[in-house]
């Protein structure tokens, strides 16, 4: 499998969370052994990308340094989300990618690779997973979710990106890295006709993949049952501390 990765990790926490974590950069959270941008770099070595760009600041960049991973380069984190999907988006010209955040302590190298593999024919693809299989690998955690066409999914943080995705991109990237965690969200991005069918639940997943097809003029795709692990991302210090109650 030839494919690069972008690894987003400059996302800074709050107080709280950070005197819990001993840092304020997310992606440097200790998560057992490792901190949460390990679980995803070794998920990416484990899949088979041999090559990952991370976006990061000076802390992350000393982490990366100290672990002397070949095959990973640090870019300069900005201080705005928006921007930081720019730059990631300009990572790896001309090449396919898988985009992640640093923020998946259940991220595997089989769940990455079977993202990329079943998103081979699309230019731009999203992981999804019913909320059935997601409380099925992860009872009890924080709700996340939501219902479309009758079924409850949930979202992965982990997109498939190929060249001809990158200029239609660029029109919303700010608002697609806003949006990124939440179909919901997603959503209002299609506009007030598909929002109503969102509100009197009739929007279904194939309507939002012919809209945004027809919107970006590239073929869009959701990637269903992905690995559950690719969904769980850590936003909270409850979510945090969740996550680290599963651990081993």
């Amino acid at each position: 499998m030839s494919l690069r990765a972008v690894i987003t990790a400059g996302g800074l926490v709050d107080d709280a969370f950070a005197a819990a974590i001993g840092t304020p950069v997310k992606a440097l959270a200790p998560f057992g052994e490792r901190r949460l941008i390990d679980i995803v770099l070794d998920a990416c070595a484990d899949a088979g990308i041999d090559g990952i760009a991370v976006i990061g600041g000076d802390a992350v960049r000393a982490h990366l340094t100290k672990r002397a991973t070949n095959g990973v380069r640090t870019i300069d984190a900005a201080a705005d989300g928006g921007t930081n999907v720019m730059r990631a988006l300009d990572a790896w010209p001309g090449e396919r990618f898988v985009y992640l955040t640093s923020d998946l302590p259940f991220a595997t190298g089989p769940g990455v690779r079977d993202l990329v593999t079943r998103s081979d024919g699309s230019a731009l693809t999203m992981g999804i997973a019913s909320t059935q299989r997601y409380d099925e690998r992860f009872p009890n955690a924080p709700p996340y979710g939501v219902a479309l066409g009758g079924e409850r999914l949930v979202n992965a943080c982990g997109f498939v990106i190929a060249p001809d995705a990158i200029a239609p991109l660029r029109s919303f990237a700010t608002k697609f890295f806003a949006a990124r965690k939440s179909l919901l969200q997603m959503a209002l991005l299609l506009g007030p006709a598909l929002c109503l069918r969102f509100a009197f639940k009739r929007l279904t997943v194939s309507q939002i993949e012919a809209h945004a097809q027809r919107t970006l003029g590239i073929p869009v795709a959701a990637i269903r049952d992905c690995d559950p692990g690719l969904c769980y991302d850590v936003d909270t210090l409850e979510e945090y501390r969740d996550a680290c109650t599963r651990l081993g």
